[in-house]
């Protein structure tokens, strides 16, 4: 009898091993990467399309035991939106683990050299869980955008090219609202001080920083090309930014601005309408910001491209001085037979 018992007992041992041994193998199961993967779930939340990513991108070693595995832990029914990671040194448990608690990889959100909203909202999504149309449409809600502070031409100088830390699956409420938070520490009491002492709001300013920056191939020139611009609104003359013909136009690869783009009627053309257009013809960077705040001095009212085609310009004092500038950028322009 108490042979009987060891045997049984010994047979319990060896089995409650081989199980041991085999469940380990299971939970144990890796990745065949030597890098680490992202794997996303979207608000459809679709395990099939889950376990087809962790076998194509993340290459289990046994799609198989993923499976038993989620079924065990009871992740099949609680997926959790996110983007997660997969490390080459990561099992099955590991990633399981993470999914069922929805610890996330968090991304690094980056957005620069935006000249509209379609262009920002694309942007965005591109790298978020929520669709191109969903930020669109916020950025055109009237309602929204007071809220905000801005208007729906505005509202693009709430943002402020960075790198910003997000998790994938952020809504587009919390994503705008971060930006505001964003845009509020950016303009400090000292940045609010200098606009005041300019004569503009910060929206303003981010208005003048778009037009800077787009009629500047090189950040150096910013700050000659913003004292310029300032010394026109003072004067009350119109700003006659080329960019923002452009910009009302809807054709930004004009190289050249014929009479017939300086009649359309916007309230972008500033060859037509004095101050300031009524939004931001791009959303302009920080140094481009900065360089309004911080304008360069000078008595210059005029610049035009210089006729070497090196990107920066001619600036002049007075009208009969352009015009010389003007020439020789137009003699230039015909001997290159660019028209338009």
């Amino acid at each position: 009898m108490k042979k009987a018992v060891i045997s049984v007992l010994l047979i319990l041992f060896i089995v409650a091993i081989a199980l041991g041994i085999y469940g380990y193998s299971i939970i144990s199961t890796g990745f065949d990467i030597n890098k680490t993967v992202y794997i996303y779930i979207d608000e459809k939340e679709d395990y099939d399309k889950l376990l087809k990513d962790i076998a194509d991108s993340a290459k289990v070693n046994s799609i198989s035991n993923f499976d038993m595995l989620a079924s065990v832990l009871k992740y099949k029914g609680n997926l959790k939106t996110g983007r997660y990671a997969v490390k080459p040194d990561m099992t099955i448990r590991d990633l399981v683990n993470n999914l069922r608690r929805g610890l996330q990889a968090p991304i690094q959100l980056k957005f620069n050299n935006i000249r509209t909203k379609e262009d920002l909202a694309k942007r965005i999504s591109d790298q978020l869980m929520f669709g191109e149309e969903d930020l669109f449409n916020y950025l055109n809600n009237s309602e929204k955008c007071k809220e905000l502070g801005f208007n729906k031409e505005s509202v693009i100088a709430m943002f402020i090219p960075n790198t910003y830390e997000f998790y994938w699956d952020v809504s587009v409420e919390k994503f705008i609202q971060r930006m505001k938070t964003e845009y509020t520490n950016f303009w400090t009491d000292k940045r609010e001080a200098k606009a005041k002492e300019i004569g503009l709001t910060s929206i303003e300013v981010s208005i003048l920083a778009s037009i800077v920056e787009e009629e500047s191939t090189y950040s150096d020139e910013y700050p000659m090309v913003a004292g310029l611009y300032i010394n026109r609104l003072r004067r009350g003359q119109p700003l006659q930014a080329d960019p923002t013909v452009k910009f009302a136009v809807g054709d930004f690869s004009l190289r050249r601005i014929l009479h017939k783009h300086l009649e359309v009627d916007s309230p972008y053309n500033t060859y037509q309408h004095a101050g300031l257009p009524p939004g931001p013809i791009r959303i302009p960077s920080i140094k481009g910001l900065e360089s309004v705040l911080n304008y360069a001095e000078h008595d210059y009212f005029y610049m035009c491209a210089k006729e070497d085609f090196s990107g920066y310009h001619n600036f002049a004092k007075t009208l009969a001085e352009h015009e010389r500038n003007a020439s020789k950028y137009r003699l230039a322009l015909n001997q290159r037979k660019i028209f338009n």
